[in-house]
């Protein structure tokens, strides 16, 4: 009995000894799994956007399960070569600045990074619409701004290029404006206003290959100005764009497609850069015609109606604000002015244009007896020149009258929409077929057209017409106004909720070069699909045959 019974307590320690060693070996089985577990779930980011994992990396990868591979020596610029450059949106202060995913993993001089492809997902909003900005020599831009006393012999040009080309800002001494985002803006500061908008745009890119679109920086505008007057000889005048051209065209950028994905910014009417001979006496320079320049878009605040290489953008006004709120609380004011005058004018006689309807309009308002407020700007009169008399005017005014000046377009109409006061136009090359992109199709939704021929014929009454209008119709057409106010200003940073001219000029540009994209990869010729001369009539109505305003369009 005491042997068997020693037999039973060995073969319980055996079982007893072969039990902690399966526990020994499953609980260590077990702390193995977990530390995998969490080694996984702490270094590999699957299906996360690397935005969740980086300040400004972007949302332009999905990576899921990594395999890593092993970088030694000169690590950061095998990296470079990599991984996708991004920058930071204006508000966060970031801009420019590169961090690196959680995929990578630092080790000294060694780097652990995912040999799979980063692939953009539907996560990245700046898919298709990456810029890349040319860095051009500093004097097709800058030096223009440092030397800001020549681009006028009788304007302060200084004033009106300083804060980011807003100009100075505005007093509000006559209550005219609302309290923020005011500046004394120069019509013909477009170019810098837009430029130090796109330096802070959301969907710039350092690697121009990944770019949907290529800025060109140029300050054309600003360049033509210095010698638009005092007998300056055609060599000189077109002496910086065909410089201009030339550095273009030696570029890898430019030879991808030839410069139909650049655009540029010419903050001047078309016709100052389409000068149609080399005679000393003939006005501007030939920038828009040169050969590089047709194949670029090119974005003025008059466009001509013959050609398809540049494009209608507002006028800059005075209103740049920073916030949603500022534009939200001047459209509630906007809603409730009182407005005492059926119609106003603000300008002056064009004696010297045969087809000038402007003494006509003037004699019309003259004649209103009371219903009409009228701004001559004759000379001597410098009330015309002060935006708080012309902003005060047209906010106490149902309609404002703009017809063309020396040119089919007008400033004043964009800051007649700003100070909601329906517009009234007498050509259509005024608005309504150079603003495609920023204003309705529908001109009957926030304008009121008035042939310029009934008008010069004295067939017409500017106050009965005006007065037939139903109030109901006149309502609508005050509040479409007020709503088109956010897409004609350039506000001073990206707002939250609207976009502005500038976004809404982005937008255009993308589209546009993506259609000519479209074409060259199908191997079509990516110019447009009817004759030039007719562009006003195909970008407005899709068709080119006969319509009641060929007689606008006649070329002398």
């Amino acid at each position: 009995m005491k042997v068997l019974g020693d037999q039973i307590m060995n073969m319980g320690r055996q079982i007893l000894a072969k039990c902690r060693f399966w526990f020994v070996v499953s609980t260590a089985f077990l702390l193995w799994y977990l530390i995998l577990c969490f080694y996984n779930s702490e270094f590999t980011p699957s299906k996360r956007p690397i935005s969740s994992l980086g300040n400004d990396f972007g949302n332009s990868a999905n990576i899921q399960q990594p395999n890593f591979v092993l970088l030694r020596g000169n690590s950061n610029k095998r990296i470079n070569q990599l991984l996708p450059e991004e920058t930071g949106d204006i508000n966060n202060n970031n801009t420019n600045k590169r961090e690196s995913p959680r995929n990578i993993l630092h080790f000294e001089d060694q780097i652990l990074v995912s040999d799979q492809k980063l692939k953009p997902n539907i996560e990245d909003s700046c898919l298709g619409r990456y810029v890349y900005i040319h860095d051009l020599p500093t004097k097709f831009n800058d030096d223009l701004l440092k030397n800001c006393r020549s681009l006028s012999d009788w304007t302060d040009m200084c004033e009106f290029t300083s804060n980011s080309g807003f100009g100075i800002p505005l007093s509000n001494a006559e209550r005219a404006y609302s309290n923020k985002g005011w500046y004394a803006t120069n019509q013909f500061s477009l170019e810098v206003v837009f430029h130090n908008r796109m330096k802070r745009y959301g969907c710039l890119t350092n690697d121009s290959s990944s770019a949907s679109a290529v800025f060109v920086p140029y300050y054309a505008g600003l360049d033509i100005a210095r010698y638009l007057w005092g007998g300056h000889n055609t060599s000189v005048r077109d002496s910086d764009s065909v410089e201009l051209v030339k550095w273009l065209r030696e570029k890898p950028e430019w030879k991808r497609m030839f410069g139909r994905d650049h655009f540029a910014v010419a903050g001047r009417i078309t016709w100052d850069f389409r000068r149609l001979s080399d005679d000393q006496f003939d006005w501007g320079n030939k920038f828009l015609l040169l050969p590089e320049s047709k194949n670029m878009s090119v974005l003025t605040i008059e466009s001509s109606p013959w050609h398809n290489n540049d494009i209608g953008i507002p006028y800059p006004t005075y209103f740049h604000p920073l916030r949603d709120e500022e534009v939200f609380q001047w459209q509630g004011r906007m809603r409730r002015e009182k407005r005492r005058f059926l119609f106003s004018f603000a300008g002056a006689a064009r004696p010297n244009i045969r087809d000038s309807i402007r003494n006509e309009i003037i004699d019309q308002c003259r004649a209103s007896k009371g219903k009409c407020k009228l701004l001559e700007c004759s000379s001597g009169s410098s009330k015309c020149y002060k935006p708080d008399f012309v902003m005060k005017m047209f906010q106490s005014s149902v309609f404002c009258l703009q017809p063309p000046g020396d040119s089919s377009t007008r400033r004043s109409a964009f800051d007649s929409i700003l100070a909601g006061c329906i517009p009234v136009f007498f050509h259509p090359g005024s608005a309504y077929l150079q603003y495609l992109w920023h204003l309705p199709r529908d001109f009957t939704k926030y304008s009121v057209f008035i042939h310029a021929f009934d008008v010069k014929n004295r067939t017409v009454s500017i106050e009965k017409t005006l007065g037939g209008i139903p109030r109901q119709k006149v309502a609508a057409m005050r509040g479409e106004v007020i709503r088109l106010i956010p897409k004609v200003i350039y506000a001073s940073s990206k707002l939250e909720t609207l976009d502005d001219a500038f976004d809404i000029s982005i937008k255009g540009v993308l589209e546009r070069v993506s259609k000519i994209k479209k074409k060259m990869e199908e191997g079509k010729d990516s110019s447009f699909d009817y004759p030039e001369e007719l562009s006003w009539k195909y970008n407005f109505f899709g068709t080119v045959g006969e319509h009641e305003w060929d007689r606008f369009f006649l070329r002398m």
